[in-house]
């Protein structure tokens, strides 16, 4: 039976090193990680979803929570025969990334958890989404896109990269983006669950995100029993995009270590 999600599987065959899969955040697509995709696949298997709803998957209307794009990445997983793995997401991909860890337990050697934070949503939070879940399927995604851009990216960012971003955003289907914001709103606390990770981590975080500032970060890393803090300067939400060395570099060490476990 084939997959359900669309994915980008960078595999370089028989390989001693732990593969890397990355988990894209809202309203974007498996190309936020292009840079990544492009630097670790040479000797490293790195695999990207399209999450439900998102990019070349199939959209499911109504709510989608997180639990279930958690499932969608075990049944992927499954697919493909990757039984361990380092597990890195961006902002909902992050906390994606958390709902992952009691359902795929110890076939996960490493966290990343990149510009996202674990607490669950306010009730004002809540109503925020479900009207911008209203208001995607009335209007589409353009104006969001447009309003949004510059915090979503830096506005000193380079204007390829905006318009990357730009075009992930107006790609999206609105169906499948108002789902996800839904789903979002009903995630559950994951602060504690951050207290029981054993495996190692890394936090990242643009130094000048508004949505995930670096005290979300800082709040992480303290939680984690074995993490790493790394804040990239020059960039807002989506510094593996905008500071795409720098983010590497950290995403680089942090692997090595992994590969170096038992």
């Amino acid at each position: 039976m084939p997959p359900f999600l669309a994915f980008e599987d960078k595999d370089p065959g028989l390989s001693s090193r732990v593969p890397l899969v990355l988990v894209h955040g809202h309203p974007f697509d498996r190309t936020m990680w292009q840079p990544q995709l492009t630097e670790f696949a040479a000797g490293r298997r790195v695999i990207a979803p399209d999450l439900r709803g998102y990019g070349a998957s199939p959209v499911t209307p109504g709510t989608v929570p997180l639990s279930r794009h958690a499932r969608d990445i075990a049944d992927l997983l499954d697919h493909l025969g990757v039984d361990t793995f380092a597990l890195a997401g961006l902002s909902m991909g992050g906390q994606i990334v958390m709902e992952c860890h009691d359902l795929l337990g110890d076939r996960i050697r490493g966290l990343v958890l990149a510009d996202t934070f674990p607490a669950a949503e306010t009730p004002e939070g809540r109503r925020g989404r479900a009207a911008m879940a209203e208001r995607l399927l009335a209007e589409g995604m353009r104006g969001y896109a447009d309003e949004v851009l510059e915090k979503m990216v830096a506005p000193y960012a380079d204007p390829e990269v905006k318009a990357h971003v730009h075009r992930m955003m107006t790609a999206t289907s609105p169906e499948g983006a108002a789902a996800a914001l839904r789903g979002r709103a009903e995630r559950p606390d994951y602060r504690d669950l951050l207290t029981r990770v054993t495996v190692p981590a890394l936090v990242v975080v643009g130094a000048d995100d508004t949505y995930t500032p670096v005290s979300d970060a800082e709040a992480m890393h303290a939680a984690l029993p074995d993490s790493t803090l790394h804040v990239i300067e020059g960039a807002a939400h989506l510094p593996n995009l905008e500071r795409p060395e720098e983010f590497n570099r950290a995403l680089a060490a942090f692997l090595a270590r992994l590969d170096g476990r038992p």
